[in-house]
């Protein structure tokens, strides 16, 4: 199991003494937990109690990630779940959960073991089972997936590579803001571990999609999403559509920044929206 930073630590212990319902925001690759700086203060505004936890061994900026992108490097999925989940286990109310692009992904995992009201992915990653495999997500993720020796380490993109993953639905000028003020480099080893997870029956990329306890989910899918595709999104839809519990999917007119670009909000407020319904604040 990870151990939770002293950080990790305050924000749960500030949670608790709030009484308030937790909603724990799980980031994707190239980004930071600052990534969701902006929805944190949208649901606390709401009158939950938010948590931006990190991957193991996360900077705390921008800069610091990409002057020692080393230290990101070798964290598997099955690595950063269990991390997720030991900040989760420190909570007195059991919490919503949203998460970004692998962060989605986690978010299912996390909904998986029982450990969320309700959850929220946004063009998740696909998981085992997940079988489309469109074109742009390859190029999306070939700057890792082109030289195996990436598994084993952090790889930034350059700025055209992050306009063709995230930014394609962005007016050139807030795409180059966007890829100055958030991206960093990111582990190559759960790119790989995707794209091996229909071949692998013991991967770590599974989402116990059945799980009785699971809780509501939605999925939110990428209208121009290049990273990854509705195709992708929908797919994961239809897998844990077989749950018993509430499971809705959502197509937006966004790409992958929708998160971080101008649109946040709209996206946000939807996430807020299926959260009170579903775990009340």
């Amino acid at each position: 199991m990870a151990t939770i930073t002293e950080h990790e630590a305050a924000q749960v212990e500030a949670a608790n003494k709030t009484g308030k319902t937790p909603v724990v925001f799980v980031h994707g690759l190239w980004l930071l937990p600052s990534s969701w700086d902006n929805w944190a203060e949208l649901f606390a505004a709401a009158g939950y109690a938010p948590l931006t936890p990190g991957w193991p061994d996360d900077p705390e900026t921008v800069e610091e990630a990409n002057a020692n992108p080393d230290v990101m490097a070798k964290k598997t999925v099955g690595d950063v779940a269990d991390h997720f989940e030991d900040v989760i286990s420190g909570l007195d109310k059991k919490p919503a959960i949203v998460g970004h692009s692998f962060g989605g992904l986690l978010s299912l995992i996390l909904a998986g073991r029982g450990l969320a009201q309700a959850s929220v992915a946004l063009s998740p990653a696909p998981f085992r089972g997940v079988l489309p495999l469109p074109i742009s997500a390859l190029k999306s993720s070939s700057p890792v997936l082109k030289n195996p020796a990436n598994r084993n380490r952090a790889v930034p993109l350059t700025y055209e590579q992050f306009h063709y993953a995230f930014g394609n639905a962005l007016e050139e000028d807030e795409a180059k803001q966007l890829y100055t003020q958030y991206a960093v480099p990111a582990a190559g080893i759960p790119l790989f571990q995707a794209a091996t997870a229909n071949l692998n029956p013991w991967t770590e990329v599974k989402v116990n999609s059945r799980a009785e306890n699971r809780g509501p989910v939605l999925i939110v899918g990428g209208e121009h999403d290049h990273t990854v595709p509705w195709a992708v999104s929908n797919a994961a839809y239809k897998k844990e559509a077989r749950n018993e519990a509430v499971t809705e999917i959502v197509r937006v007119d966004r790409g992958h920044s929708l998160t971080i670009d101008a649109g946040w909000r709209e996206i946000a407020e939807l996430s807020l929206r299926f959260v009170t319904r579903h775990a009340k604040p």
